[in-house]
């Protein structure tokens, strides 16, 4: 079990941005120390789970190392299919959502370290999910990757300027799917 965290690991775990945690630190909020010689901060596993309790900061992605992922799709096999999946796997949590609507409810509820997005939703399209999530601060580390089988490749483009990580078309080899998940998560945490 991780002991000592990076300010951008903090971050993660608490589903904010990493100059939220560098602020905490830098004003007392948050307890820990500065690695000698450098600039770098570290957080003990203590202090940060105090600082979440004190916050009502969910404890639950620091108690099990699984990484988040919400299936946004109206197509109910497709999701059947990706939660028993990435499930099974046994490295991830999945929740689901069915359209536009229920996908905002559930990254504000669930805070998701990625999201499966459909392009073509009952109520919007991909690219006014991705905005939507993309202007709110607190989801800047969430991964977005867009799935989907009718799509030109200047929707794709328009769908990568719009903040999605990846693109994966139906239909699709699902441990290419999973890899591609793990390829965006492991991004997140280099630049972290």
């Amino acid at each position: 079990m991780k002991e000592l965290f990076t300010t951008g690991e903090a971050a993660e775990i608490c589903r904010v941005s990493q100059q939220t945690i560098i602020r905490c630190f830098d004003s007392g909020r948050l307890e820990g120390f500065r690695v000698p010689g450098s600039k770098f901060r570290r957080i003990p596993r203590e202090s940060l789970m105090k600082f979440m309790k004190g916050n009502a900061i969910p404890l639950d992605g620091l108690e099990t190392g699984k990484k988040k992922v919400l299936v946004v799709d109206d197509d109910a096999e497709i999701v059947d299919l990706l939660v028993e999946v990435l499930s099974r796997d046994g490295r991830f949590d999945v929740k689901t959502a069915t359209s536009g609507y229920e996908a905002g409810i559930q990254t504000q509820r669930f805070r998701p370290d990625c999201i499966l997005l459909d392009y073509m939703l009952p109520d919007v399209n991909g690219n006014v999910v991705c905005h939507t999530i993309r202007k709110n601060p607190e989801f800047e580390n969430i991964r977005i990757i867009i799935v989907s089988g009718v799509i030109k490749q200047d929707e794709i483009d328009q769908l990568l300027k719009s903040g999605a990580q990846d693109f994966v078309k139906k239909p699709f080899d699902i441990n290419d799917l999973i890899k591609k998940i793990c390829a965006s998560l492991e991004m997140l945490q280099k630049s972290a």
